[in-house]
């Protein structure tokens, strides 16, 4: 088993040539900002590249959080400035499409908060599996006063319909492992203890098939399935024209007085907060 030697918050270990798994390691609440979108930048190039992947398990490696929302203590402008990904987009919409894209399986083992970026990068991988009572999923995001902006709408609309999606993202309340399994948000839900021996067994069975099928099955699906690059871009522009305005600078603002991104409860309870804001 290799692991790469300089730590990131988000990280490759390679189980084997062909089945890697992708480590969420930003203590102590996997917050996604700025900061963390060149480790990703670098996991998405070398599943693209590398000729011998053919499967890549994302998972937390932080109690309690799989992946957690963007950074609101940095300023906007840093987000903003990044040059855009090959796709035109901006970075993170574009690191999220070409992971989708991928001629390898991507498979979000979920465990924990799971909210806003983190939802957004689970939808964008190819399978979903859910702890049944330690996985809670949610796009946060309205109850904060702004739009969602990693393509949530366009990706959950084709998995769970269009009144599911709006009941997840204007509710912007906890989708909990069950709810989610029932609604298709994710593939399956399991009890915790059955979580990680089914991921890793489904895996590992896939890791041993030819990567030039994989690759054209997955490509197949893609076209049928998969939101185009306007769809997933008009987002982001959503997101970043809303997050702007004072209901949202207002809405954020108190939320960091309450303790976001510094106090356990709040990011446990985000869900309840939100709707008293």
């Amino acid at each position: 088993m290799e692991t790469d030697i300089q730590h990131k918050q988000i990280r490759i270990e390679r189980r084997s040539r062909s089945y890697w798994k992708v480590l969420l390691d930003n203590p102590p609440f996997n917050i996604f900002g700025p900061a963390t979108i060149p480790d990703l930048s670098d996991v998405i190039v070398e599943l693209e590249t590398d000729p011998e992947v053919k499967v890549a398990v994302f998972e937390s490696t932080v109690p309690g959080f799989f992946l957690n929302h963007y950074d609101f203590t940095r300023p906007l402008e840093e987000s903003t400035r990044l040059a855009p990904g090959p796709t035109g987009m901006h970075p993170l919409p574009d690191l999220l499409a070409r992971l989708s894209r991928a001629p390898v399986v991507s498979i979000s083992s979920i465990r924990g908060r799971t909210t806003g970026v983190g939802s957004e990068l689970a939808l964008a991988t190819d399978m979903r599996f859910a702890s049944r009572e330690n996985a809670f999923l949610s796009q946060f995001e309205v109850g904060a006063g702004f739009v969602p902006g990693g393509g949530p709408m366009a990706r959950l609309s084709r998995l769970i319909g269009r009144g599911r999606t709006l009941e997840v993202v204007l509710s912007a309340a906890d989708i909990n492992g069950e709810l989610a399994e029932l609604y298709g948000y994710v593939n399956r839900s399991f009890p915790d203890s059955e979580l990680d021996g089914f991921v890793d067994a489904l895996a590992s069975r896939i890791a041993t098939f030819d990567k030039s099928v994989i690759s054209n099955v997955k490509r197949l699906v893609n076209h049928a399935t998969l939101p185009s690059d306007p769809d997933i871009n008009a987002e982001w522009t959503a997101f970043i024209g809303s997050v702007q305005q004072p209901e949202a600078q207002r809405r954020i603002t108190k939320l960091m007085e309450m303790g976001l991104q510094t106090s356990p409860d709040v990011e446990q309870r985000l869900n309840q907060i939100t709707g008293t804001l």
